[in-house]
């Protein structure tokens, strides 16, 4: 277990901070960016886990350890270690999506977020991961990411899709009418 005597190390006063392997670089490198988005979502779903049913705040409370392990797994340059690490995390997303996704009705439109307190941040917090998603890709472009990672996230993006639906289902969603061309 970790333990944080101090939180403040005035280490990162000029701009820099330190990875996981103790390199030093900007707060606004490609690696901080994407981790820190990671970061900005799971306190999104923090929110959304507050309003959302208790069937849903098991899975989201397990979701944000995994996001946990994910900004850890990004804080430091992948060697390609360990590259399956995510696997069981991106199963576990598929078995609750599906379940999930077979108590709602067939969707024939897109959504607008929105609905139930819970619903809206859920959809939120799907946002945040798919810029988290984006800026992955932008640190992929550059050095190596663990593959498994990208899946997972491709994968919570989805599952909040569908758990906003699902803590709508008893509000209905609010389809998108796109407006009559002039």
């Amino acid at each position: 277990m970790i333990k944080l005597d101090k939180i403040y190390t005035k280490g990162g006063d000029k701009g820099q901070t330190s990875l996981g392997d103790g390199n030093r670089v900007s707060k606004n490198a490609p690696r901080i960016k994407a981790y820190g988005e990671i970061d900005e979502a799971n306190s999104a779903i923090g929110i959304a886990y507050i309003y959302s049913s208790d069937e849903l705040r098991l899975i989201l409370r397990k979701v944000q350890h995994h996001l946990f392990d994910i900004g850890a797994d990004l804080c430091k340059p992948y060697k390609g270690e360990n590259f399956k690490r995510f696997e069981k995390q991106v199963i576990f997303l598929e078995n609750e999506l599906d379940k999930l996704n077979e108590k709602l009705g067939e969707l024939g439109s897109f959504i607008l977020p929105g609905g139930t307190n819970a619903s809206a941040f859920l959809h939120l917090s799907r946002t945040i991961i798919r810029r988290a998603e984006r800026s992955i890709i932008d640190l992929l472009e550059k050095e190596e990411v663990n593959p498994t990672l990208l899946e997972y996230i491709n994968r919570l993006s989805d599952f909040l899709f569908v758990a906003a639906r699902f803590e709508n289902r008893e509000v209905g969603d609010i389809l998108w009418t796109p407006e009559e061309k002039e």
